[in-house]
C-alpha cells in the first residue's frame, strides 16, 4: 500500500507544483493565512448521548443535525441583526425518535412467524448462531432506539426554498422532514414503507422479475428479503433540470433531485423527487441498481461537469476494502453522459473497512481542466483518489495519506471554499489535509489543528464544516478524569472558527454567489468583529464604497445595509433592569449596617468625582447623536434597496400587462412613490412608459373594512383615513389584508401568500427572498 503525504515527499517533490487552496475565479481572488481557531459561545449541551457512526452533518441553508440517542437535535445559525449579543445565534428544534416499534416485513405474517421459531432452535448452530445474534431479523433482541444517520438534500427542495431532511433510525425507518413553518418539522414521507410495499407487490423479487424459487423456511432466502429492505445510508444528488411535455405539446422546465439508498446487500434504491417537493405522493421509484458490493459501508454522490459533458455516478465503499463508482442513468436530464461500466478506485481487501466518503469538484491548477477529488477514511489512513477525464479516457490516481493518527478516523469533514479535508479521531486530535497538485497526481500538507484549551483532552465523536468553511462543529464528551471514565458522562456541541473575520470580509465582497443568506456563517464571523470592536472595518468600508461605486450591485447594497445595522446594534447599551424581574415596593425598609451604608457612600462619592456627571452627560449625548445617525444611514439604505426593487417590479408589471389592466399590485402608489426622487432617469423612464399603458388609468388599493382608498405614503405598511393599518408585501408591495402571510427569517419584513386567481408571473415575483437581506420567507 503507498503512502503519499508532505514528509514522504518533501525532497523529490517536482518543480511544478501549484497548492490548490481555493477554486479559480476570474477575479483574481486572493485569501489571507488563517488565524489560531477560536471556540465561539455557547456551547450545546445535548439531553442524549450522540448515536450513528456520522452524527453531525451540515445543511447548505446553515442548519446542523445531530444524531442522538432519543431525538435528532437541530442548530439553526442565524445571522441576527437584531441582537446585540456577541454569541451565535441558534435556534435549536428536534426530531423525536418515534416511540412505536418498527418491524420489516418480508412475507406473510403467519409464514414469518413460522421462520423465526424455526430458526431461533435450528439444529445447527452455524445457522442458528448467525439468526440470534442479528438485530434485524432475530425479534426476541429488541430494536435499539435512537437515530443512525442523517443527510441534508441541497438547497431549494422543499416549498420555501429550503432543504428537505432525510432520517434514518437504529431500527431502519428512512423517512423525509421539512420544516414548513418555523421551528417546526413534519414529515412528508416513509420511504422504508413504501419500498417495503413495492417489494410486497413484486413478490421480494429481484432486478430482473424473477420470482423466488425459496419460501421463507429457507435461511438464504430469509436473509435475502431482510438484506434487500435494509437502509445502510442515503445520499442526496443535485438538482437537476428535466423537460415535461404538456397537453399541449408545449414543455416545461421541471427540476428534481434523486435520493440513493444503500442497503444492506448491495443494492442502490433511488427515489425521485420532483420539486418543490410538498407530499409523500410526489416522490416516485426511479431505478434499482445492484452494485454486488459485499458487506457495504458508506455511500457518496460523484458528480463531473466540465463544459458541455457531465456525468454521475455513486461512490460505493465496502467493511473489506475495495471502493467503486457505480453508472446512474440520467435519462431526460440535458447535457449528461452515463458511465459504461462500473469505476474500480480502490480493489483491494484489506478488511479495512471505508467510511466517511467525500467528494469534491475541483479545477486542475495544471491541466486547467476539471477534476474529482474522493477523500475517505480507512481505519487511521486517509484514502484519496483523483479522477480527471482526457481524451484517452478517465485516469484514476489513487493512495493512502499514513500517520495522520494513532487510533482510527471516527470523522471526516471537508471545507469546499478553500478544499481542506478535516480528520479526527477519538482521542480529539483534529488534522487539517491541504491537497497540493503535480503534474500527475498531488500530495497532501499535514498540519495539526490547534485546540482551544476548554477542548483539550475530550472524546471527539464527530466533526461537519459549515457550509463556507468559516465554523466548524464538534460532537465531544469527556475524556479520562482523573484516570478514570467519568461515572457520567456529558455530551456538548462545539464551534469553532475556521477563518478570521477578516477573512470572511474578502470573500464576502468578491463571492460570486451574491446571496447574503447564502454566505450567513462568514456574515457571522463579520457581524462578531464588529460588535467587539464596536465599528465597521475601516478597509472593509472603503473597499465596499469602491464596489458599489464601480458595480452598483443589490448584493453589495444588502451587504452595506447588513453592516450598518450591526454598528447600530453595537452602539446599544444594553438594559440595566429587566422587565421580567418584580419590582421593589417603595414602602419596604432594608436594615444594613451602619459600616456597610458608609462604604457605599464612600464609593458612590468616589465614583461621582472620577467621572463628573457633565462628562457623563456628553457621552451620552454624543452617542445619541451617532446613533441618530447610523438610524439616519440605515434609513437611506433601505429606501435605495426598496426604489430599485421598486424599479424591478414595475418592469416586470409592464412586460406582462395589457393596456388598462388592473393588478394586485399597486402599480398606480409605485409611480408616485418612485415619481418623488426628481433625480433618477431611470425612474423616470419607466414612468413614462407605465402612464402611457396605463391611459389614465388609477387603479387604488382599498381597505378591505371600510372600502377607504389606500394611499401609498410608505413602503412598510398602509394606513386609511379611517386608522386601518396594514402591512405592506416586501416583494410585490400589496398590503396585505389576510390573518396568513409569510414572514422573512431575520424577522425584516412580510410577504403575501399566491392567490389562487394570481398569474404565473405574479407568483414568480412572490418566490423571490427578501429584499433587505436575502433570506427565505416562512
Amino acid at each position: 500500500m503507498s503512502a503519499a503525504s508532505r514528509s514522504d515527499s518533501a525532497e523529490s517533490q517536482p518543480r511544478n507544483v501549484v497548492i490548490k487552496a481555493e477554486p479559480e475565479s476570474d477575479d483574481g481572488l486572493l485569501f489571507g493565512p488563517e488565524d489560531v481557531p477560536v471556540r465561539r459561545e455557547p456551547v450545546v449541551s445535548l439531553l442524549a448521548p450522540v448515536s450513528g457512526l456520522q452524527p453531525l452533518s451540515w445543511s447548505q441553508d446553515h442548519r446542523l443535525a445531530v444524531c442522538t440517542t432519543s431525538s435528532l437535535s437541530l442548530m439553526e445559525l442565524v445571522c441576527d441583526v437584531h441582537s446585540n449579543k456577541q454569541d451565535l445565534a441558534l435556534h435549536r428544534t428536534s426530531i423525536p425518535v418515534p416511540t412505536e416499534g418498527h418491524r420489516l416485513r418480508v412475507g406473510p405474517a403467519q409464514e414469518q412467524a413460522e421462520a423465526m421459531e424455526k430458526f431461533s432452535s435450528h439444529p445447527d448452530p452455524t445457522v442458528r448462531q448467525v439468526f440470534l445474534a442479528d438485530r434485524v431479523m432475530n425479534p426476541s433482541l429488541g430494536v435499539r432506539k435512537g437515530m443512525k444517520y442523517a443527510s441534508w438534500s441541497p438547497s431549494g427542495c422543499d416549498s420555501s426554498g429550503r432543504c428537505l431532511l432525510a432520517c434514518l433510525t437504529l431500527d431502519h425507518r428512512l423517512t423525509i422532514h421539512n420544516s414548513h413553518k418555523r421551528l417546526e418539522w413534519n414529515m412528508l414521507v416513509d420511504l422504508t414503507k413504501k419500498y417495503s410495499e413495492r417489494l410486497k407487490e413484486r413478490g421480494y423479487a429481484k432486478k430482473d422479475n424473477n420470482p423466488p424459487e425459496a419460501n421463507l423456511l429457507d435461511f438464504d432466502e430469509l436473509q435475502r428479503r431482510f438484506r434487500m429492505q435494509t437502509p445502510l445510508r442515503m445520499e442526496w444528488s443535485s438538482v437537476y433540470t428535466i423537460k415535461q411535455v404538456q397537453p399541449d405539446n408545449t414543455c416545461i422546465d421541471l427540476e428534481m433531485v434523486l435520493l440513493a439508498i444503500l442497503m444492506e446487500n448491495g443494492d442502490l434504491v433511488l427515489w425521485k423527487f420532483v420539486l418543490p417537493f410538498l407530499n409523500g405522493t410526489d416522490v416516485l421509484f426511479y431505478d434499482l441498481i445492484e452494485s454486488g458490493v459485499t458487506r457495504p459501508s458508506d455511500l457518496a454522490w460523484w458528480e463531473y461537469e466540465s463544459a458541455d459533458r457531465r456525468m454521475s455516478g455513486l461512490i460505493v465503499g465496502s467493511e473489506v476494502g475495495p471502493v467503486k463508482i457505480m453508472p446512474v442513468s440520467l435519462s431526460g436530464v440535458k447535457g449528461y453522459f452515463t458511465l459504461r461500466h462500473p469505476v474500480i478506485l480502490w480493489k483491494e481487501c484489506d478488511e479495512v473497512a471505508v467510511e466517511n466518503i467525500k467528494c469534491v469538484p475541483m479545477i486542475h491548477p495544471i491541466h486547467k481542466s476539471s477534476c474529482s477529488l474522493i477523500v475517505a477514511s480507512r481505519g487511521c489512513y486517509v484514502f484519496w483518489c483523483l479522477l480527471m477525464i482526457s481524451p484517452a479516457g478517465l485516469n484514476v490516481h489513487n493512495s493512502h495519506v499514513a500517520g495522520l493518527h494513532s487510533l482510527p478516523v471516527v470523522s471526516l469533514a471537508v471545507s469546499q471554499h478553500g478544499v481542506a479535508v478535516y480528520t479526527c479521531s477519538i482521542d480529539g486530535w483534529i488534522k487539517k489535509l491541504t491537497p497540493t497538485f503535480t503534474e500527475n497526481t498531488l500530495i497532501f500538507n499535514q498540519e495539526d489543528m490547534l485546540r482551544p484549551e476548554n477542548l483539550t483532552g475530550r472524546r471527539i465523536h464527530g466533526i461537519a464544516v459549515s457550509r463556507n468553511g468559516a465554523y466548524i462543529a464538534l460532537a465531544s464528551t469527556q475524556g479520562m478524569v482523573g484516570a478514570y471514565h467519568p461515572v457520567n458522562r456529558t455530551y456538548q456541541v462545539h464551534f469553532v472558527t475556521l477563518k478570521t473575520p477578516e477573512t470572511a470580509a474578502a470573500l464576502l465582497l468578491k463571492s460570486p454567489t451574491q446571496n447574503l443568506y447564502k454566505l450567513a456563517d462568514l456574515l457571522d464571523l463579520v457581524r462578531w468583529q464588529i460588535l467587539k470592536n464596536k465599528c465597521i472595518p475601516a478597509s472593509l468600508q472603503e473597499e465596499l464604497d469602491q464596489k458599489i461605486q464601480e458595480v452598483d450591485s443589490p448584493y453589495l447594497w444588502r451587504f452595506k445595509l447588513f453592516l450598518v445595522r450591526i454598528l447600530y446594534q453595537s452602539l446599544q447599551t444594553p438594559p440595566t433592569d429587566h422587565h421580567w424581574k418584580p419590582t421593589h415596593e417603595d414602602s419596604k425598609v432594608f436594615v444594613r449596617d451602619e459600616e456597610e451604608e458608609d462604604g457605599e457612600n464612600e464609593e458612590d462619592a468616589a465614583q461621582e468625582e472620577g467621572e463628573p456627571g457633565g462628562v457623563k452627560q456628553l457621552k451620552e449625548e454624543n452617542l445619541e447623536e451617532q446613533m441618530a445617525e447610523v438610524q439616519a444611514w440605515i434609513n437611506a439604505v433601505e429606501t435605495h434597496l426598496m426604489r430599485e426593487n421598486m424599479k424591478k417590479v414595475l418592469g416586470v408589471v409592464y412586460l406582462n400587462t395589457w393596456i388598462a389592466q388592473n393588478t394586485s399590485i399597486p402599480t398606480c402608489g409605485l409611480v408616485e412613490y418612485l415619481a418623488r426622487d426628481a433625480n433618477d432617469r431611470a425612474a423616470e423612464v419607466l414612468i413614462g412608459h407605465i402612464k402611457n399603458k396605463m391611459n389614465k388609468q388609477t387603479f387604488s388599493e382599498r381597505c378591505s373594512l371600510c372600502q377607504a382608498v389606500l394611499p401609498f405614503t410608505d413602503h412598510k405598511q398602509a394606513i386609511c383615513k379611517n386608522g386601518h393599518m396594514w402591512l405592506r408585501c416586501v416583494l410585490s408591495y400589496q398590503a396585505c389584508q389576510t390573518l396568513t402571510f409569510r414572514r422573512c427569517l431575520l424577522l425584516d419584513s412580510i410577504a403575501r401568500l399566491p392567490e389562487p386567481e394570481d398569474p404565473e408571473w405574479i407568483r414568480k415575483i412572490l418566490q423571490a427572498p427578501c429584499t433587505l437581506c436575502d433570506s427565505p420567507m416562512i
